[in-house]
């Protein structure tokens, strides 16, 4: 059985507000390009775009993104209540990492190969009972 292929690419996604190539466009940016594109998306549609990004778990750092080019307003417009925590989100500073407790002091990190604390083993049996070896 011989099976078709379509040979025309990706198809768009109908709930994408913006065209394909804008897309790509956005998703392939870098910092410093990415303010520019986005200043050329009219603030209705980049604020849907960012609610159509943030939806996607693989683009939602990007969402969050894009969102902070976004009016508060324009979001709740485009995305109802969710719009305002879409933008309460884009503006929260990004989590630390928490440093470890021995690097963060300064002191090297100490290993113990015998573990925490003294174990005692018991090798069973009956004559062992009582007995205990360190």
């Amino acid at each position: 059985m011989t099976q078709a292929h379509p040979t025309s690419g990706a198809t768009p996604d109908p709930d994408c507000p913006v065209s394909l190539d804008l897309l790509g466009e956005v998703y392939r940016a870098d910092a410093y390009d990415l303010p520019e594109i986005l200043a050329r998306i009219p603030p209705l549609t980049r604020a849907k775009l960012a609610a159509y990004l943030y939806g996607k778990s693989h683009m939602h750092q990007l969402g969050l993104t894009v969102a902070r080019a976004c009016e508060r307003d324009d979001l709740v417009r485009a995305a109802g209540e969710i719009g305002s925590v879409i933008h309460g989100q884009s503006r929260l500073p990004p989590p630390k990492a928490a440093p470890e407790p021995a690097a963060a002091a300064g002191a090297p990190k100490k290993i113990s190969l015998g573990g925490s604390g003294a174990k005692k083993i018991s090798l069973g049996g009956s004559a062992a009972k009582g007995r205990s070896f360190d």
